[in-house]
């Protein structure tokens, strides 16, 4: 019988994870008896994905302000540090900046305008125009921008970013000035020591700062690279990644997860005799249309998949078949032709016009996006996903 449904992706429930915990029978027992319980069969090429907060946890990577402070002595000597280009999230930086506040006797807070790198804005373009400014190469000083633009709340979240964040370095007991730019460079006219807290744009901001003559350049990646007194890390990341856990500790980025992922594949190879694809997963790459927000404040989406998950998808696009290459035939005949179009379709469809409009993404940057608005971020509780159906196509 002809199968008439596509794509499912479930949110499965499971419990709260805690340092330690094995996640491998976690994440296993926890699908089978999700699976069992609905009566749904486990086949070839599912996937089982994990949300990156499980992950860390289970593996006890945290770290406290006070390691963020000592690392960040230890690597700028602790003096005059310029901070640019930071994300303005209470979640994501504000507690990163609480430990790198700790560890300077002052702070060069430069923030990107008229929005953060992810689209949180503390201006609107409409607001420059009307002021007159050019973002691209004017620089503002606290000053004039609250001359310019007064007091400006994020839409969603109510807070006033600019004072937030001062109140908290002058509180972890550093001085602070803040200036508004958008060009690396302009922070060497302050101090040549830099810590750049963008998270995709930071290979590039490195190198101008350096071209600068900037002489410390660090980014968010180069904290916490390695333990600090015992502390959790990311070798590969850092602070990128990392999320509020308490008042003074942050959750890092999970670490050595490849493992992980392939042994939940072969436990479910001998429990069932299929073999599913398996990936950990972190914020979704997708933009909200109405408040210009994007999602992907992770360094990646995922930083662990099995083999099966690898690349691009190479489809076809079904409504350009049916208006142009078989625009003539209609029902039964119209079906046959597409499925045997996708039956002897290429391997690389690179170029050819019937795959245009198919998106051109990473695999596992879909998936992870779809496994992100499944789970969502609140009180949902759950943790693994099951998507079915995922690599299916109209001849299955």
């Amino acid at each position: 019988m002809e199968r008439l449904i596509g794509t499912v992706s479930r949110g499965i429930r499971g419990p709260i994870i805690r340092q330690g915990d094995d996640l491998v029978d976690i994440a296993v027992s926890s699908v089978m008896d999700a699976v069992n319980s609905e009566g749904i069969k486990i086949r070839d090429r599912d996937i089982i994905a994990l949300t990156e907060s499980v992950v860390a946890r289970a593996q006890g990577n945290y770290a406290t302000v006070a390691d963020i402070a000592d690392d960040v002595r230890k690597k700028t000597g602790g003096g005059t540090v310029g901070v640019i280009f930071p994300i303005l999230s209470r979640n994501r930086f504000a507690i990163c900046l609480k430990g790198i506040a700790m560890g300077c006797r002052k702070i060069i807070l430069m923030l990107s305008y008229p929005s953060d790198e992810v689209g949180n804005a503390l201006l609107t373009y409409d607001q420059l125009d009307d002021a007159g400014i050019n973002p691209y190469s004017d620089v503002l000083t606290l000053n004039r921008y609250r001359e310019l633009f007064g007091d400006n709340k994020h839409e969603f979240t109510g807070v006033d970013y600019v004072d937030y964040y001062s109140n908290i370095v002058r509180e972890a007991g550093a001085d602070i000035e803040i200036i508004f730019a958008n060009r690396p460079a302009t922070i060497v006219e302050y101090t040549d020591c830099v810590i750049t807290c963008d998270i995709h744009s930071r290979v590039r901001t490195k190198r101008l700062l350096k071209e600068a003559g900037a002489k410390t350049v660090l980014g968010l990646d180069d904290i916490l690279n390695s333990p600090v007194s015992g502390s959790g890390y990311n070798e590969k990341f850092g602070l990128l990644g990392s999320n509020k856990s308490t008042e003074d500790k942050v959750k890092l980025f999970p670490r050595d997860c490849q493992g992980l992922v392939e042994d939940i594949q072969k436990q479910m190879l001998q429990l069932t005799g299929k073999h599913v694809e398996v990936m950990v997963y972190g914020d979704g790459a997708f933009k909200d249309p109405k408040g210009k927000i994007w999602e992907l404040a992770d360094p990646v989406v995922s930083p662990a998949f099995t083999d099966g998950l690898v690349g691009t998808p190479n489809e076809l696009k079904l409504k350009y078949l049916a208006d142009n290459d078989f625009k003539h035939l209609s029902g039964k005949e119209l079906k046959d032709a597409i499925t045997r179009s996708i039956r002897e379709k290429s391997s690389n469809l690179v170029g050819n016009m019937a795959s245009q409009g198919t998106t051109p993404r990473q695999l596992t940057d879909l998936i992870g996006s779809l496994c992100d608005l499944t789970s969502g971020s609140g009180d949902k509780g759950t943790p693994f996903i099951l998507i079915q159906g995922y690599f299916d196509n109209f001849t299955d």
